[in-house]
């Protein structure tokens, strides 16, 4: 009998296994053509595409669950003695009952608010419990696909608004959160939702649509075409491709685990180290969130809370995430140097034909789309609409593979998981942000930065760097800069510092701590395909990206290199460019220990202290910091002569790809 109980145990999940995973495609595929619809046509009704929105997300968020899919290390709720069959039943039942719960839940919502259209009602204490209950729900989906990081956020959050005065807490009542945050367009259901739902979620479609098609192997090709005459090549190959499709992603770790099969075995392969590949492609696709036109649709979310035009934004953006390639490119260049790596041979690269030339244009053809269609005045959701159509169209005349409608339903499928994720974490994030509106802590914690500041606007941005790093910590990038903005934005403004100026800076910093441990998720994706430890992938992807931690600093205290605010000169920006060049060379080098051959400690530090101070906005403080810069650069120039002087004749060169007295990696695949 427990024999055939078990059996029958096991039939059961399987065919549960799959009909939950049917349903999660069905979702998907349905939340994707929701956010294409809404882009292109427009919302039929605000409330019940909202909870719609919102739904399917959390619907698909609740059976992925049931299926044991997460993206956190957090224990199964499922105890470890009920293993088997039938703790897979428990585990399917509980998540299948709260997904149940939560549509009941926004339908109840959705009820209401349209009730609250047409004329006053009363909302009844069982209904304010049925939105608690519904908060603690999406905190523990929040928890299950993002980890405590995102947990304590949520629930100080919850504590804060109920914990009474005397407590230090804002001691509301809990029937008037309840009202505010969650029977409302506050709250869950805020701005967040209503960005990301309208605006945002079709530009995942657009990209998943791209990645599906083959465009994604393509610039890959040309990428390695490109810079693989150079040692290090398949890094900076890995640089390009992932900058070029990482501005597209809403997620680095995304980013990182579709593009980053491909290229970090072949960084290993070139002979780089294991944790050194993973690093390459964890900050390469970090920065594709700052890499104008798409921002990993950051740039729409700015527009959004800002108010200033996107075509600005993004010109503002432009130059700041130049440097920050070129910084990762000479960093890649430093470590090839150190290890003595050749480039490939001409017969190892791929050949680029005429076809690769013309399939590209199903990349950048549509990118043109977008800035032309921001630049007729039309809404972001319409250029996101119509760049999807123009890759559609040309993914399908390029790519005959395309022309399958099973590649069309995988990339739905792809981009309503991705969009279900996105609005799980907004939802909360908007939680987070009713909470901080209705509080004033907003207010007082800039109130607090700027009176620990004093007046000093370095050490104020040193604060706000750190809160962001914190803040940002587990959290996708776009949502990351929802919280940290209405939370420190003001802070800067108050300090003088420009919007635009003030919103990159906290943009920057909420991007990066996806690769600042101790919670660098987009390293931590990296480092298990690269065959390296999690911790040591996330400190060199820390040092790969130092200058993303100074180009915040510098555009604050040298804004020429925005662009676009009043004031702007050729002669400052040309100053701000010649001050990042230093710091970058001195910080990459002092950080990296090489300059032609091995730095001892205190020049190393020497390096640090001299690229730090070229980048003060007092003249005085960078001109000395330029000086000590040129004095160590000759000074290590000289010592190269005479270690070259000194030395017997060369050996023979070592054969391409080979570090001495290191193996050759081997493995990967050339895309």
């Amino acid at each position: 009998m427990p024999q055939a109980t078990s059996q029958a145990a096991r039939r059961i999940a399987h065919g549960l296994r799959a009909a939950i995973a049917a349903t999660i495609q069905l979702c998907a595929v349905a939340l994707a053509a929701l956010a294409v619809h809404a882009a292109g046509f427009g919302v039929f009704d605000v409330t019940w595409f909202t909870a719609l929105a919102v739904g399917l997300a959390t619907t698909i968020g609740f059976l992925m669950l049931a299926l044991g899919e997460t993206t956190t290390a957090g224990d199964d709720p499922v105890p470890s003695s009920l293993a088997g069959p039938g703790g897979e039943l428990l585990r399917m039942a509980l998540h299948l009952a709260l997904a149940g719960f939560m549509i009941w839940a926004l339908w109840n919502w959705a009820d209401v608010m349209i009730r609250q259209e047409a004329f006053f009602i009363r909302i009844a204490p069982a209904q304010f419990a049925t939105g608690w209950a519904a908060i603690a729900v999406l905190g523990y989906l929040v928890w299950r696909r993002f980890g405590l990081v995102m947990l304590a956020v949520y629930a100080l959050a919850a504590l804060y608004i109920l914990t009474p005065t005397d407590w230090g807490g804002a001691g509301a009542s809990w029937t008037r959160v309840a009202n505010n945050l969650w029977f409302s367009t506050d709250g869950v259901f805020g701005r967040p939702v209503e960005v990301v739902s309208r605006v945002v979620l079709v530009f995942i479609v657009f990209g998943a649509v791209l990645q599906a098609s083959g465009a994604g192997d393509v610039l890959l090709r040309m990428a390695f075409a490109a810079t693989g005459r150079f040692a290090g090549g398949p890094a900076h190959a890995a640089i390009l491709g992932s900058s070029a499709f990482g501005t597209l992603s809403g997620s680095p770790i995304a980013n990182v685990v579709s593009t980053g099969v491909f290229t970090i075995p072949i960084i290993k392969r070139a002979g780089f180290q294991p944790r050194f590949a993973g690093a390459v492609e964890a900050a390469a696709s970090t920065g594709g969130q700052i890499m104008p036109p798409v921002m990993g649709v950051v740039a729409f979310l700015m527009a959004d809370v800002t108010g200033i035009p996107y075509l600005q934004i993004i010109t503002a953006a432009l130059i700041p995430a130049v440097l920050y390639y070129v910084s990762l490119f000479a960093v890649v260049y430093i470590e090839a140097r150190r290890l003595n790596l050749a480039p490939p041979k001409p017969s190892e690269l791929p050949r680029i034909a005429g076809v690769d030339w013309l399939r590209s244009l199903a990349f950048w053809l549509p990118l043109g789309v977008i800035i032309w269609v921001l630049m007729t005045g039309r809404t972001a959701q319409n250029a996101g609409f119509y760049a999807l159509g123009s890759a559609m169209v040309l993914s399908l005349a390029f790519f005959p593979a395309f022309r399958h409608p099973a590649r069309w339903w995988a990339a739905l499928v792809d981009a309503g998981r991705t969009a279900a994720t996105i609005m799980i974490i907004v939802a909360a994030i908007g939680f987070v942000i009713g909470v901080i509106n209705m509080s004033g802590i907003g207010l007082r914690f800039a109130e607090g930065v700027l009176s620990l500041a004093d007046t000093s606007l370095f050490l104020a941005l040193v604060l706000v760097a750190g809160a962001c790093l914190i803040m940002g910590m587990g959290v996708p990038p776009g949502a990351a800069y929802l919280l940290i903005a209405i939370v420190l934005g003001p802070a800067l403004q108050r300090l003088g510092v420009p919007l635009v100026a003030a919103h990159l800076f906290v943009v920057y910093f909420g991007v990066l701590s996806v690769i600042t441990p101790p919670v660098a998720l987009a390293a931590f994706a990296a480092a298990p395909i690269a065959g390296a430890g999690p911790m040591e992938t996330g400190f060199t992807a820390l040092r790969l990206a130092i200058a993303g931690f100074v180009i915040p600093f510098l555009f604050v205290l040298h804004p020429d290199l925005l662009l676009i605010l009043p004031g702007f000169s050729l002669t400052g920006l040309g100053w701000a460019l010649g001050a990042f060049a230093v710091t970058t060379w001195m910080l990459v080098t002092g950080l990296g220990g090489w300059e032609g051959r091995r730095l001892p400690l205190p020049l190393r530090l020497c390096r640090l202290g001299a690229g730090l101070a070229a980048m003060s906005p007092d003249t005085a403080i960078a001109l000395a910091g330029l000086a000590a810069a040129v004095v160590l650069v000759l000074l290590n120039a000289r010592g190269l002569r005479r270690l070259a002087a000194s030395s017997p004749a060369p050996a023979a060169a070592a054969p391409p790809h080979t570090q001495t007295g290191t193996p050759v990696q081997q493995g990967g695949k050339t895309p």
